[in-house]
């Protein structure tokens, strides 16, 4: 699956958590998703997937969710574009 990022950020909040997202499109795919990041110490991460802008078919956002879920590369692709966003973390 190929996917193409097109925006990042990362931040922490005030309790020192991570809390990030990409912004990615799905070649084949008419809507761009996001994935949102969460993380206490930075080393453990929950995320969550959903449509960018608009909805899409809920299908595809599946199939994606499972691919990020199998692929370790995918998932640590998307990660690290948040990561290196803000360079100061």
């Amino acid at each position: 699956m190929n996917m193409i990022i097109k925006n990042a950020e990362m931040n922490k909040d005030s309790e020192g958590a991570f809390l990030g997202k990409t912004v990615f499109e799905v070649e084949g795919h008419t809507q761009p998703y996001e994935i949102t990041f969460y993380s206490k110490k930075g080393k453990d991460w929950d995320y969550s997937l959903h449509f960018h802008a608009e909805p899409g078919e809920e299908e595809k956002l599946l199939v994606v969710d499972a691919f990020i879920e199998e692929s370790e590369e995918a998932f640590d692709n998307l990660l690290d574009a948040a990561l290196d966003a803000n360079p100061e973390l």
